[in-house]
């Protein structure tokens, strides 16, 4: 093949001073990773690299060639050498003889651990043989969007050649065949076929490429890519404002607030099966193809990728939306589109099932498209719904590749078409081609995909669940945010502080992943600042489940006098700043119809009456109630319950050091005035402790632990109810 010295979309990352410490494995992971790390080469977890490596034999120390391959479920842009499968070669070759045809295929799988080369727990992935029995020493096998197009277009063979009289090269195609033993015996025929070829196009699939060493492989594919950029874009270009058959309605000035009305309702529709984190984005490219007079009928033919529609669902819920529909008329609609989206998938379902095929999944879609708003997506945390609205975007630049490049007449046997699908299970649409129902349940019920489903770790308790954590910077907040973290929950951490939100809110990133946590400012006291951290929160993860709020106000002044404005400012804080939060969470709730946790944060100060702490033991008395009248109010969509904390010390904002000392003061509790902060409240929270029955110094962690038991699905049965963690307080106890 003959690379280009520059390219016009693409870039040569490749470090000849990096590389040339690698060994072979290290290379292909180096190589794997470039190419994985732009979208346009290929999607994440999408595509497959290898390289075929002489190595000592473990047991006998002969030279043997081993195959190292991505492994099942590995991305490319991020994979390590542990990530790669390692097969003997001749042990793979071999295979064919026990291959009996593509009914039995699947078998052949079952065989790949028999070849594992050294003790490697990798799981080889189903394309292994497409590259073992390809006879080049380094593959790539990618799905460019611009390849695909090529691959999913109806005169995709007629315009593959036209490419290669313009470029100088010499792909062959490949009809369309599912992954797998077949697949492998397809492409080495053909390359058989055709001497000199310098790469293969997949249809309606993807792209293989091929080299020598490392560094040529990786050029070879770049410039195949860029290439087929190249050719597809300026088709792209010459079609203009005629793509997608033109503009039928133009981008909404509102859509923004409209995305956030929508996305809580929406995300409730789509969850329940299973509870989703949801995405919106308004990216140029998904506002011109929703609002495009072939939308429709695009979207319902569904994609052609099988890594697309594995992770897209089949095809996506249009919703036909009028450009002056409000978001009550838009809910409507979408009410309407679901029930015929669930109906449709039930039908595709029960239409190709086969007596062996897994149960039916989730018949609720994962992409949403809403002319003049744009595309929601949703997947089980905020990183796959933002990867499922990738894949969407990769698919309709596929459309948009393909139907530009129409030609003159109609195409009249697509090449597609092949031994797996004959022409007729093929729709088209403006010359673009969408994998038949058939082939895409084949794919998507697939037994070794479900057994790739199995092979996930099991979901934490939390998992799916988005919570907002009011009071979230520092002490019991703190600590609550951070058991949230471990526990699987998507996180906005709401304070009025927002510098330490953001700090505790990299704690939690360190446990959940960067794009679980949010930090969000919230000033409690003020209806419309709870609303703006609410949208936050619905923009950053589709909705709201549990609502927690450990922000109060200790009164306290010089004098130990407590005026109006104070006792007035404690009420505001630990009481109506509490129902505001309580009556905003509820409306989100109620949108999502789905079950929601409120837990507030009451003290064992309220059933204990003490000298100067009137406005403060007054406010959580009533906290303690309004705890109960809200279980009554929002009940039974919303269960609502508090903890009742005895005194903690440890990391509150409530304990200034003037305040501790004051403390230590107040209770002959000798001190050196030397000593630090957390020293000062460790001998504040040690004199506490010892008034208690466990004589434990309460933590914020075990408020946190109380407040997630009762936030979580443990408790769901129960709500108007305050948990004491106040080690065992006998003053407290109810009367």
């Amino acid at each position: 093949m003959k690379t280009i010295a520059a390219f016009r979309y693409l870039k040569d990352l490749w470090d000849e001073k990096l590389a040339a410490g690698l060994d072979e494995p290290e290379l292909l992971r180096y190589r794997s990773n470039l190419l994985g790390a732009d979208l346009r080469i290929t999607n994440f977890a999408g595509g497959n690299t290898s390289s075929k490596v002489t190595m000592a034999d473990p047991l006998t120390a002969e030279p043997t060639e081993v195959l190292w391959v991505k492994g099942s479920g590995g991305d490319l842009g991020s994979i390590r050498r542990g990530g790669l499968a390692t097969l003997y070669l001749d042990k793979l070759l071999a295979l064919e003889s026990r291959y009996r045809g593509v009914k039995e295929e699947d078998a052949i799988v079952d065989l790949y651990p028999l070849c594992t080369f050294g003790v490697n727990p990798v799981v080889a992935s189903i394309d292994t043989p497409l590259h073992g029995f390809l006879p080049f020493r380094h593959v790539d096998h990618l799905h460019p969007d611009w390849g695909i197009a090529l691959a999913a277009a109806a005169n995709g063979k007629e315009k593959m050649a036209e490419f290669n009289r313009e470029f100088g090269h010499r792909l062959a195609w490949v009809p369309w065949q599912r992954p797998g033993f077949e697949l492998a015996m397809m492409l080495r025929r053909t390359v058989e076929e055709n001497p000199g070829c310098d790469g293969l196009v997949l249809g309606g699939h993807g792209l293989f490429t091929w080299g020598d060493t490392q560094r040529e492989c990786y050029l070879n594919t770049l410039t195949v890519i860029d290439q087929l950029g190249q050719f597809v874009q300026d088709h792209v270009t010459r079609k203009g404002a005629g793509l997608f058959g033109g503009a039928a309605s133009e981008p909404r000035d509102d859509r923004s607030s409209l995305a956030l009305e929508l996305l809580p309702c929406l995300r409730g529709r789509v969850s329940q099966q299973r509870r989703m984190i949801g995405s919106w984005s308004d990216a140029p490219e998904v506002l011109r193809f929703v609002n495009s007079q072939d939308a429709a009928a695009l979207a319902h033919l569904g994609t052609s990728c099988p890594d697309h529609f594995i992770r897209t669902k089949i095809r996506p819920l249009f919703v036909p939306a009028a450009p002056g529909d409000d978001a009550s008329a838009l809910q409507a609609k979408i009410e309407k589109a679901l029930e015929t989206y669930r109906a449709e998938y039930a039908a595709y379902y029960r239409q190709h099932a086969q007596p062996d095929s897994p149960a039916m999944r989730d018949a609720n879609p994962t992409v949403v498209l809403v002319p003049g708003i744009g595309m929601f997506s949703f997947g089980k945390t905020k990183t796959e719904s933002r990867i499922v609205g990738e894949f969407y975007v990769n698919a309709i630049h596929v459309m948009e590749g393909a139907t530009a490049l129409a030609g003159g007449a109609a195409v009249k046997e697509v090449p597609q078409a092949g031994p797996a699908a004959p022409c007729e299970a093929f729709q088209v649409y403006t010359n673009y081609v969408a994998l038949p129902a058939l082939e895409a349940f084949r794919i998507e019920y697939w037994a070794l995909e479900e057994a790739k489903i199995r092979r996930q770790p099991p979901e934490k308790e939390l998992s799916r669940r988005i919570a907002l954590i009011v009071g979230g910077a520092s002490g019991i907040g703190r600590a609550a945010a951070l058991l949230a973290a471990e526990r699987g929950a998507h996180i906005a951490i709401a304070d009025r502080d927002l510098a330490g939100a953001e700090a505790v809110a990299q704690e939690a990133r360190r446990i959940a992943g960067k794009e679980a946590v949010a930090a969000v400012v919230v000033d409690i006291r003020n209806r419309e600042a709870i609303l703006s951290a609410m949208r936050a929160t619905v923009a950053q993860f589709g909705g709201l489940d549990i609502l927690i709020n450990t922000a109060a106000i200790f009164p306290s002044s010089p004098t130990g006098a407590i005026g109006d404005a104070m006792w007035s400012t404690t009420l505001d804080l630990n009481v109506t700043a509490n129902y505001l939060l309580a009556d905003e969470a509820a409306k989100l709730m109620t949108a999502q119809q789905l079950d929601g946790s409120i837990v507030l944060t009451s003290s064992a100060n309220a059933v204990v009456a003490k000298r100067g702490s009137e406005a403060y033991d007054v406010s959580k008395a009533a906290l303690s109630h309004l705890v109960r009248e809200l279980a009554v109010a929002l009940a039974p969509r919303v269960r609502v319950n508090g903890i009742s904390p005895a005194t903690v010390v440890k990391g509150s904002t409530m304990f200034p050091r003037d305040r501790v000392i004051a403390s230590l003061t107040k209770y002959s509790i000798a001190f050196d005035p030397a000593a630090s902060d957390d020293q000062l409240r460790d001998l504040l929270a040690d004199f506490y402790a010892k008034r208690t029955l466990t004589h434990q110094p309460i933590d914020p962690e075990d408020c946190a632990r109380a407040i997630l038991f009762l936030a979580g699905p443990h408790t769901r049965c129960t709500t108007g109810h305050l948990v004491p963690v106040d080690g065992g307080l006998a003053e407290a106890f109810l009367r």
